[in-house]
């Protein structure tokens, strides 16, 4: 019997963005700063960008999925993923420290979660 694949947009679209993402990392020492519209840009900054997409998207699809306790672990470390991107982009300490922050609760806050599945 032969199967034939028929992938589902929502996990093809985030393994697209996390490929992507894992692509700009390693192009950074390869290619180095280059010129994205008036922005000179390094390919490590858009790799966390679209690390931060990725995650994002991640939660919609585990929600849309049933999949809530992944869900709520890629929304966390999405929005922390985020807050570091935009706080590091803008210069604002406190708003990276908010996200390592909101890392830790959601690491903690998912354990709690799981084992009380148990």
């Amino acid at each position: 019997m032969r199967e034939t694949l028929d992938p589902e947009p929502g996990p093809v679209a985030v393994g697209l963005v996390v490929g992507l993402g894992g692509l700009l990392f390693l192009l950074e020492p390869v290619v180095g700063p280059f010129s994205l519209g008036a922005l000179v840009v390094r390919p490590v900054a858009l790799s966390a960008v679209a690390l931060a997409v990725g995650f994002s998207l991640g939660a919609v699809v585990f929600y849309r999925r049933n999949r809530r306790l992944f869900a709520l672990a890629h929304a966390v470390f999405g929005a922390a993923w985020t807050g570091l991107v935009v706080g590091t982009l803008v210069g604002a300490g406190s708003l990276v420290v908010g996200a390592v922050l909101l890392v830790v609760a959601g690491i903690g806050s998912l354990f709690d979660r799981r084992r009380r599945l148990r």
